[in-house]
């Protein structure tokens, strides 16, 4: 008789059906501590995993908002979650307990793209000192950007006059603006990291734009949330591969790509890109150990740069454009400021700013009614903590409800419409609003938003 015959089977089932229980319910111990966020009953094993629609969590947050407040829980399988939302809540935890969750919870399933101890980039990177290296390297690195003979602002308003004459080529013609806006984004950030940038009917733009978009389709799909919450899944051959192809096509044209620049770098000249200020690091770091100055990390650190890029430029352009056309009366004044502060001549520069308060307001207004990133990205609690009155216990996920600041009544004057006046003053002049969280209020923000 084998192994597994019948007589043995329902025994194993009924002991192995105990065992997930009894794990479970050693996951869910923390939801039973005093003040513990109020949440909705998670169902065994699987949590709160069918209760949220996670390719657009919104929704469903509103109305468990509506149903237990600004600071909730959740359990996705048994990883526990706590969401929060509102100004109030948000900058409690991200602000005022800024050291405590600026932790990221680990993510599994990247160790399958080439995460590792001293390889994790700076937009996943767990909180401490290589985070820090690489945040100070990039952000140093792009602001003050000398390398080779081009500023930022140059690269910036030359690929702006290509992506204007690529416009004018589509004169009379219907056409989708968002495939040219992602190219001329790609291209600037291409310039940084490569120093070069790329036509737009080059057959590599159109690839590295094709995986990138499958890469962030993959971050909301169901199973993803599965494998992160179980991780022990991964260890089934060849699934990593198929939750995230998309996002492995990105790194294997990021690690070609990075590849063309070793073998055209001459390492007596001066760096020409970040590139090659990044391998000069490497060669600094050898032989150090704690160092997160290495090949592996190089990869990650251009792909958090095109992917950062990608979610927030283009997307803002796309919404202005569309804004732009829906409101002509915006649409005049800002062209009549650019008149009297640029001109038809000149190109425009970064000092211009200064003088142009109504057109700073639309593009802030943009980024607030767009409301690109609605959830920002994860953190985790690296002690108990308290937030608005709730006990919020070590190693827990947070999911920070933007578009419930961004959108809140009680903050802004017409929450649900375009309204540039949310950030000028009686006298015309801008006012930074403290609810303007497009990204994030943390000291982890993209750094895209300059922090």
């Amino acid at each position: 008789m084998g192994l597994l015959s019948g007589d043995t089977l329902g025994p194993l089932a009924v002991a192995l059906l105990i065992f997930l229980l009894l794990l479970d319910l050693m996951h869910r111990r923390s939801r039973w501590a005093p003040r513990y966020p109020p949440g909705p009953t998670p169902l065994p094993v699987l949590g709160n995993l069918l209760q949220v629609d996670f390719e657009d969590p919104r929704p469903s947050f509103n109305q468990l908002r509506r149903r237990f407040g600004n600071v909730f829980s959740l359990q996705q399988v048994w990883t526990p979650v706590v969401v929060l939302n509102g100004l109030a809540a948000v900058r409690e935890a991200l602000v005022y307990r800024s050291q405590d969750t600026a932790d990221r919870p680990p993510q599994a399933l990247y160790k399958h793209l080439g995460f590792g101890p001293r390889a994790e980039g700076v937009i996943l990177a767990r909180y401490g000192n290589a985070w820090r290296e690489q945040r100070r390297f990039s952000l140093s690195t792009l602001r003050n950007f000398g390398l080779g003979k081009k500023s930022l602002e140059q690269w910036v308003t030359e690929e702006a006059s290509c992506l204007c004459a690529a416009f004018a080529d589509q004169a009379g013609h219907p056409f989708s603006p968002m495939d040219l806006l992602n190219k001329a984004v790609s291209n600037v950030i291409a310039s940084l990291t490569f120093g070069c940038r790329f036509e737009y009917n080059d057959p590599r733009i159109v690839k590295l734009l094709d995986v990138m978009e499958d890469g962030l389709k993959e971050e909301m799909k169901i199973m993803r949330q599965v494998v992160e919450a179980v991780p022990v899944l991964l260890s089934i051959p060849g699934l990593a591969a198929k939750v995230v192809p998309g996002q492995k096509a990105f790194m294997t044209l990021v690690d070609e790509l990075i590849a063309e620049q070793k073998m055209t770098r001459d390492p007596t000249q001066p760096p020409r890109h970040l590139t090659d200020a990044f391998l000069d690091e490497v060669k600094e770091a050898k032989g150090n150990p704690e160092s997160s100055f290495n090949d592996e990390n190089l990869r990650l650190v251009v792909a958090d740069l095109f992917s950062a890029g990608m979610v927030t430029t283009s997307t803002t352009l796309a919404w202005a454009l569309l804004l732009m056309i829906l409101h002509p009366d915006v649409q005049r004044r800002v062209q009549q400021e650019i008149d009297e502060v640029i001109g038809q001549v000149r190109r425009p520069e970064m000092g211009d700013q200064a003088l142009m308060p109504f057109t700073v307001a639309v593009v802030h207004e943009v980024q607030r009614f767009a409301d690109i990133v609605p959830l920002g990205l994860l953190h985790m609690t690296s002690r108990d903590i308290e937030v608005q009155g709730f006990h919020v216990p070590k190693g827990t996920t947070l999911i920070t409800n933007l578009s419930s600041v961004l959108k809140d009544e009680t903050v802004w004057e017409k929450p649900f419409r375009f309204h540039p006046e949310h950030f000028l003053d009686a006298q015309g002049r801008f006012v930074k609003q403290e609810a303007f969280i497009p990204f994030s209020a943390a000291s982890r923000r993209f750094a895209s938003d300059g922090g």
